[in-house]
């Protein structure tokens, strides 16, 4: 008889276990219950050369690290002028390399790739460019001359030609007779279609449009003249923020490193190329110190993050 009540108290204690754990594995294996919600990070992409095209170049990219590394990704298209004033609500950063180092020494962003593009690899060089009709020959001869520039925090459409001009004892704001930065979207090619067209007598051109547009036969190159290269730079980049912890950095970082030129997406009904889509030609790992060269020019020509007020 004690062995039967002893039977019976062990029934009463297992048997609502049971039942619990029965319960729990029928609503885990069901087709209704509810997934873990995948965490969401936000990348802020640099209007390049307007938001519609930023949109359409890396919207299929953003989706395509969603799905590779697990996770929904946000894209936010972000003007230049106004980059730094968001960046502390955004997880990763796609900017040029100036924009790269001012938040780094302010809000603490780091590194993670370049970006390939152009003869010139994962760097970029600016260049001051006339017409061969101007006759124009050297960076002496634009004294007095008119120019024209890039985007002002464009690293290799404004700060490198200032450099430039400044080794070659050209003060932009005293020696030239005036300069002008244009307005709207793709800054970049209005200044080199100002100097074809005669409107200015010199303009600050980065290499990589420079190429791009001489490849697509919207320019030819022997109507130029080059007359100064500046110092080849790390150009457009990944960075993390403060936001993100170092593991899921690294995996960021890698996914970019190994994307492949035939990795595809499928996105809002098509199969597209990713890298072909953003118009880029890969990622190089870099480190922080292959920025140096840029924050000595940005010394030189006072330029933010080393502005002297």
């Amino acid at each position: 008889m004690g062995t039967g009540n002893f039977g019976r108290n062990i029934s009463a204690e297992v048997n609502p276990i049971l039942c619990f754990l029965l319960f729990f594995l029928i609503i885990s294996c069901s087709p209704n219950a509810p997934k873990e919600e995948k965490r969401t990070y936000k990348i802020g992409y640099m209007i390049c050369n307007s938001r519609l095209d930023t949109v359409q170049r890396f919207e299929p990219f953003t989706a395509y690290l969603s799905k590779k590394l697990g996770v929904n990704f946000e894209m936010v298209a972000i003007d230049t002028a106004d980059f730094t004033k968001h960046v502390d609500d955004l997880d990763f950063t796609h900017t040029n390399s100036l924009l790269y180092i001012m938040m780094n020494r302010n809000h603490g962003v780091e590194i993670l790739a370049a970006e390939k593009n152009g003869s010139l690899g994962y760097r970029a060089q600016g260049m001051i460019i006339a017409s061969k009709k101007s006759g124009i020959k050297n960076v002496r001869d634009l004294k007095d001359k008119t120019m024209i520039f890039g985007p002002m925090l464009g690293p290799t459409s404004y700060m490198a030609q200032v450099d430039i001009l400044m080794k070659d004892g050209i003060d932009p704001d005293d020696d030239l007779a005036f300069y002008s930065i244009p307005q709207g979207s793709f800054k970049h090619e209005k200044v080199i279609y100002g100097v074809l067209f005669g409107k200015y007598d010199a303009g600050a051109a980065p290499l990589l449009d420079f190429e791009r547009m001489i490849e697509e036969g919207r320019i030819d190159g022997d109507d130029f003249t080059i007359l100064a290269r500046g110092e080849p730079m790390p150009y457009c980049n990944f960075a993390a923020t403060q936001k993100v912890d170092e593991p899921f950095a690294r995996r960021f970082k890698q996914a970019l490193l190994d994307i492949k030129e035939d990795d595809t997406v499928a996105f809002e009904g098509q199969v597209i190329k990713v890298l072909e889509r953003a118009i880029v030609d890969g990622y190089e790992d870099v480190q922080d110190n292959d920025f140096d060269g840029i924050r000595e020019m940005a010394k030189r020509t006072n330029m933010p993050p080393y502005q002297r007020y």
